[in-house]
């Protein structure tokens, strides 16, 4: 798998005969019916809008509906983690008390080491683990197993599930896998836990697993208090204005400037940074695909814009303290960037903007049309986002068309 986007347009073309009711009807079984596409949709190499808009060139709404439902599953977390970023804040904190605690519980330790590297007993998720870390992907379905077997059948904290799936996932994205677990485990939706079954994994897996005695048969809620936390407004974002001259900041929350609404001609520079390590502990695959997907992303952009492309290495204090000197090098009245979303990224990102603020130039903190429709939506259940996604496809192909007639 090429972290590239010339890849990514390669893997879309190859799903789309497949995106309809051929997508529908396979999606559960593993391996199944797979776009693929998670990878190059976390890195935003390619984008949901040009995915949705290439599925229905093909397939008719009514076909596609299901895959496009899976779309916009992604950006409904994405926007309700906007909306609430301190249940992110939560969950770091927890992690951070659960492994100190594990220091004191040599037991907890154990267990949970026997589950990270596959020694538990449990063919299917001793297998499971094996693929994740060769791999770092696991099938939608199967991650909804490995969580429910981990929290209510190893009785593990669901927080350690989530941290060795974002240490070892391709695609591992803070909204999506933090609030999975969650509901798996009843708190996203309260009351309502997710129980795998031996049937069912025999079933999906075309009788591969069948961990008939193995599983719980049944799950008791998550003990604890249980915080609610309401939507908060949603940030209004700004825009690039035309004349002005920008650098663009670069991070891998989004690895597709050209699709910024830029001019190529107010752009004076791209930095690129690497923000891997902001989520301690980090697996080698997912490294290596941040590093290399940045790699081609310059590349890419050298030769799109024919301008400057600096990968800036180093602290973000170092960075920050570099970038005042390079923006008035080359010239620019402003910074740019794709605003990343709550996260790791999110999390040394947004206290090194707060350092560049109030200088000689301006801050523009971009967002893109397809979050700004659909986020706002995302203040209670899915099903609430799932009735507008036909409306807001409406609005934001009237916003395209309207772009390109400039």
């Amino acid at each position: 798998m090429n972290p590239t986007r010339g890849e990514g347009l390669q893997t879309l073309e190859r799903f789309l005969p497949r995106a309809g009711t051929s997508y529908a009807q396979g999606r559960n079984f593993v391996p199944g019916v797979v776009s693929g596409l998670s990878p190059y949709l976390r890195h935003r190499l390619i984008t949901e809008a040009e995915v949705v808009a290439a599925v229905l060139q093909q397939h008719s709404p009514n076909e596609a509906e299901k895959f496009i439902q899976e779309i916009c599953w992604r950006t409904y977390w994405k926007g309700w983690l906007e909306l609430r970023p301190q249940v992110w804040l939560e969950y770091l904190h927890d992690l951070q008390t659960l492994r100190a605690g594990m220091k004191s519980e040599p037991a907890m330790h154990h267990l949970v080491q026997k589950a990270e590297n596959g020694m538990t007993g449990i063919g299917c998720l001793d297998a499971w683990v094996s693929e994740l870390r060769q791999t770092g992907y696991l099938h939608n379905h199967v991650r909804m197993w490995f969580a429910s077997i981990w929290v209510h059948t190893l009785r593990l904290p669901w927080q350690l599930g989530a941290d060795f799936f974002m240490r070892y996932l391709l695609d591992g994205d803070p909204a999506s896998n933090t609030l999975s677990w969650r509901w798996v485990c009843g708190l996203q939706t309260q009351g309502k836990v997710y129980l795998a079954t031996a049937e069912n994994i025999e079933r999906f897996t075309d009788g591969c697993h069948a961990p008939h005695g193995l599983l719980a048969r049944e799950a008791p809620p998550i003990k604890g208090p249980v915080t609610l936390h309401p939507p908060l407004p949603l940030a209004r974002p700004d825009h690039h204005i035309q004349g002005e001259k920008t650098a663009l900041l670069v991070t891998e929350e989004d690895l597709l400037p050209e699709d910024w609404d830029i001019p190529p001609r107010d752009i004076t520079t791209i930095f690129l940074v690497n923000t891997a390590d902001a989520y301690p502990g980090i697996g080698e695959l997912p490294v290596a695909w941040k590093q290399k997907s940045l790699e081609g992303t310059a590349e890419r952009l050298a030769a799109e814009f024919q301008c400057p492309v600096l990968s800036l290495e180093g602290g973000i204090e170092s960075i920050a303290s570099r970038l005042h000197g390079l923006l008035r090098d080359h010239g620019a009245q402003s910074l740019s960037i794709m605003s990343p979303p709550v996260g790791p990224t999110h999390g040394v990102i947004v206290p090194m903007l707060s350092e560049l603020a109030g200088e000689r130039f301006h801050l523009r903190r971009l967002r893109r049309s397809w979050d700004q429709a659909f986020w706002p939506h995302a203040t209670h259940g899915f099903f609430k986002l799932k009735e507008r996604i036909p409306s807001v496809l409406k609005q934001l192909s009237s916003i395209t068309s309207s772009m390109s007639d400039r």
